[in-house]
């Protein structure tokens, strides 16, 4: 015979309180073995222990009810295991990324050396380009996906790489969280246009340049420092911010060796010959 708990004992046997358990009955995730049809009165099991204790680290793990649900609900121990899984990587590159935020505040608050800052004449460059209107939000992961497709189509048309790939991005980017991205690879010969792949001719420009190490995370302390040195030095023009991407996920799978470059667009300082 199983011994059953009114809703108050239940909430102390399993450390949840008695307004979750009435939203988990609401919800259907967990459900009183029995309710008094006269006083409403909810009623658990001692078998249901084990379930509300699974819920409870379930939610500790910040997993939505609705897939705990999902997971409770498997039909086997396969799906019920690779739904947890999904979770668990979930929560490790959440993981990550608040590591990588700590790392990069901690920098933020020690005394750092001067980033230094170059100028650089850009010359008109042909190139095989993607160009679309993104979100800010799903900029790397856009321009990332754009840089494979740039590579994947140069070879599959034999058209040898000339120099280092980049972006080109509005300020409606930065501004308005969403505007024209552009990524492009410099190479020698025509290409045909395939799927996304256009050819375009890189516009000459002139940049004050500094150069991130690593990862995005924290590139914005490049663009902080260059932008810095734009306005004091009353260098500044209109005009889409570069990158370049002199070793990225191209060229090595090691993030700690990634180099971007920043350019902002400035005033013709150097000479022309």
């Amino acid at each position: 015979m199983r011994l059953s708990f009114a809703i108050g004992d239940f909430a102390r046997a399993t450390h949840m309180s008695v307004k979750t358990l009435r939203h988990y009955h609401r919800i259907g995730l967990l459900e009183p073995a029995d309710i008094d049809p006269d006083s409403g009165y909810r009623y658990y099991t001692t078998d249901q222990i084990p379930t509300a204790q699974v819920i409870r680290r379930f939610r500790q793990l910040d997993m939505p009810l609705e897939d705990i649900q999902a997971v409770l609900a498997a039909p086997d121990l396969g799906t019920r295991n690779t739904l947890i899984a999904a979770h668990l990587n979930r929560l490790e590159d959440a993981l990550s990324r608040t590591q990588s935020a700590v790392s990069s505040l901690r920098e933020l608050l020690e005394p750092s050396a001067p980033i230094d800052i170059e100028h650089r004449s850009v010359e008109a460059t042909p190139a095989a380009a993607i160009s679309e209107i993104v979100d800010v939000g799903d900029s790397l992961s856009w321009y990332q996906g754009a840089l494979g497709e740039l590579y994947a189509t140069l070879d599959a048309q034999s058209v040898p790489v000339s120099g280092t790939s980049g972006g080109i991005f509005a300020n409606d980017l930065f501004t308005h969280e969403r505007g024209q991205a552009t990524v492009f690879v410099p190479c020698d010969g025509p290409v045909r246009p395939m799927g996304r792949v256009t050819s375009l001719v890189v516009p000459a420009t002139e940049l004050a340049t500094t150069v991130h190490a690593g990862s995005h995370v924290g590139i914005d302390r490049a663009y902080g420092a260059v932008g810095t040195y734009v306005t004091e030095h009353a260098l500044a023009v209109d005009g889409p911010i570069r990158e370049y991407y002199p070793v990225g996920r191209h060229e090595t799978a090691d993030e700690s060796q990634w180099r971007t470059e920043i350019g902002w667009p400035i005033f013709q300082t150097s000479a022309k010959a």
